[in-house]
């Protein structure tokens, strides 16, 4: 007898979701029609000399469809495309006669957010040179470093961030750089510049490998080194940012992320100018500001990197200041796309904010390799990648997590026959990534003119006799359903009772608890103990925790760690995003707090305008209690052990 339509339908229906689940099929087929669309875009530009994104841009000014498109908005201005062309056309024709600039030069720039950043850039893309974005936060050494080291004999300044610069020894440390201040006298002779196109020949490059620009990593633990990032990078970056988000005509992404950084510039912007969609963008991040951004933007998504979503939940609701309606809600966001969104906050921003889809990527502005995960449901809640077979098959083994020596913060060697030994599925270890033996840079650029640095990242005979792996130096784990986890940055693992903590993990347990704001969890040497013990930068939702506060903090990380793995001392912090604890995007830094340890400083030396208001308490008993001088030095005479 043959089953009627109506119960064959819903069945067929639950069996595919069931299997769509299970082995991502449809997710798989997303991915791999971005790398292909990436693919031809690369293969289109190689063929036609056409790789600089300036002709993307160039064809959408001139493209009936998009000329008179928003393209981009900041602070209550709004450009075409075509206006954005016209401007980069009269920029590049100012520095190309004003300054002297010439093809495949490289020319620093420190400049916050802002439309005159994006001219300036295109314009140094127009005229074929290439732009390496400074960090607007440095001054100083570091300042003075990451300009020497771009070997730039030009340095373009926005007026905002201008008194970094009136140190006299950090010019004389550079005298053969140019600084020239953007003050909106100079822009506006720019602006008023005709807009010459510079010949085609100026923007030749004949590899996907070749340098578009300068991004500098962040620098926790030494000075920044300036990254080589490629056209193929940033075609990559942008259509798989844009395809998997499904980005195009009356999208409008909103960022408030620094564009010096690759999430920003990359993800965000040229995400946005390959898909012909719109940028809405925000001069730095604010509590304050971001939602009424959004809203006066009519974003329809997103961009975090770090903490940005726990410093939104933090802050308290927006109201309507005639209603009092709560307009945490009141926006146009269906996703929110970033990185380092932790599984602790992750349904309550969904919740909170009412964002339908969250989409978390994994990469590195150097990595030749990436990860994503497009959540809209429970399945992959917290994964950082995702995939199935279908594109496990088609993308062959480019990327393998292997095992880690934790005494020498590497991969491990098998003794017998010196290869490197891939993870158990739900195991941590380090992702590497694959890369052409013979043809490295054609994956990995590495650093500009630091070859050492370079060299550092590359791992040989992994797995075979001359193969090769760049070291991303992120420890992962990937479990049989095909999501990517990730546990730590190497370095940031530390050893105490003979076990390995991750600080990642750690962090994400104490911050469920509900007094606690944020956390950041690091490890500290200690006199007379091996290894290092846990201790946690906190802020709590109230300025002082009282004893019940700190009673509960202990109960519930003893119930929720093993004893090893418990912080055993707390640094109270007003705020654990501020200082040097975080970079410009948001995400915590360890280094610092590392160096600064546990011991207390003396009260005859703490100044008022440096002591932060922090206070150190460690774990007795069943509570936290006040860590001082005196129980320092109980621990530095060895009178006590942990």
């Amino acid at each position: 007898m043959p089953v009627p339509l109506p119960i064959i339908l819903p069945a067929a229906a639950a069996s595919l979701a069931y299997f769509n689940a299970k082995s991502s099929f449809w997710y798989d087929a997303a991915l791999i029609k971005s790398l292909v669309k990436a693919a031809l875009r690369v293969r289109h530009g190689l063929k036609h000399d056409t790789i600089n994104l300036f002709y993307t841009l160039e064809s959408s000014a001139q493209s009936a469809r998009l000329a008179n498109q928003p393209f981009l908005i900041f602070e209550g201005r709004t450009h075409t495309y075509a206006q954005v062309y016209d401007r980069i056309l009269r920029y590049g024709h100012w520095m190309r006669t004003r300054l002297d600039v010439k093809p495949k030069d490289i020319v620093a720039m420190d400049f916050e957010n802002s439309d005159t950043f994006v001219f300036v850039w295109f314009a140094l893309w127009s005229i074929g040179a290439k732009p390496a974005f400074i960090n607007y936060n440095l001054s100083g050494k570091p300042l003075a470093h990451c300009i020497k080291a771009a070997s730039t004999k030009l340095c373009l300044i926005d007026p905002a961030v201008a008194s970094n610069f009136d140190d006299e020894s950090l010019k004389q440390s550079l005298p053969n750089v140019n600084f020239a201040v953007f003050t909106p006298e100079v822009e506006a002779e720019a602006a008023s510049t005709a807009p010459e196109r510079a010949p085609n020949s100026d923007r030749s490059d004949d590899s996907m490998a070749n340098m578009a620009m300068l991004i500098y990593t962040s620098g926790t633990t030494g000075l920044p080194k300036p990254a080589v990032v490629a056209w193929g990078k940033c075609i990559y970056g942008g259509i798989m940012a844009s395809t998997l988000l499904g980005r195009g005509n009356g999208d409008i992404m909103y960022t408030c992320m620094p564009l010096y950084h690759s999430s920003a510039s990359l993800l965000s912007f040229c995400a946005t100018l390959v898909s012909g969609s719109t940028q809405a963008l925000g001069r730095k991040f604010s509590t304050k500001t971001f939602w009424d951004d959004c809203r006066a933007s009519k974003a329809t998504s997103i961009q975090y990197v770090g903490e940005t979503m726990r410093y939104l939940l933090a802050a308290p609701p927006q109201l309507d200041p005639v209603t009092g309606e709560n307009l945490d809600k009141k926006h146009h966001v269906r996703a929110a796309f970033g990185n380092g969104l932790r599984p602790d906050i992750w349904d309550r921003v969904k919740d909170r904010f009412g964002i339908e889809t969250i989409a978390e990527f994994y990469a590195a502005t150097e990595s030749p390799g990436a990860a994503w995960n497009v959540s809209s449901n429970d399945f992959s809640r917290g994964a950082i990648g995702r995939s199935g077979w279908l594109y496990s098959l088609l993308t062959g083994s480019g990327a393998a997590i292997v095992e880690v020596d934790w005494t020498t913060d590497a991969p491990a060697r098998d003794p017998e026959t010196g290869r490197c030994r891939r993870v158990k599925p739900g195991e941590p270890g380090e992702m590497l990534y694959r890369l052409p033996p013979e043809d490295i840079q054609q994956r990995f650029q590495g650093y500009f003119n630091n070859k050492g640095a370079s060299d550092s990242k590359i791992l040989r005979d992994v797995f075979a006799p001359g193969d090769a792996w760049f070291r991303s130096g992120d420890v992962l784990r990937r479990d049989a359903s095909g999501l990517t986890f990730f546990s730590d940055r190497i370095g940031d693992t530390f050893r105490w009772k003979s076990e390995n903590v991750s600080t990642t993990e750690v962090s994400e347990v104490v911050g469920l608890h509900p007094a606690v704001r944020e956390a950041n969890v690091y490890g500290v040497q200690l006199p007379h103990h091996d290894g290092r013990a846990g201790c946690a930068a906190i802020c709590f939702d109230t300025p002082v925790p009282d004893e019940a506060t700190l009673r509960s903090l202990a109960a519930h990380v003893k119930a929720s760690l093993p004893r090893y793995a418990r912080p055993l001392f707390l640094r109270l912090v007003k705020e654990v995003g501020v200082g040097s604890q975080t970079t410009g995007t948001n995400k915590q830094q360890k280094q610092n707090l590392r160096v600064a340890g546990v011991k207390p400083k003396m009260k005859s030396a703490i100044k008022a305008e440096d002591s932060n208001g922090e206070v150190l308490y460690w774990l007795r008993g069943n509570t936290y209690v006040p860590f001082r001088e005196k129980e320092w030095r109980e621990l530095e005479g060895g009178r006590v052990k942990l």
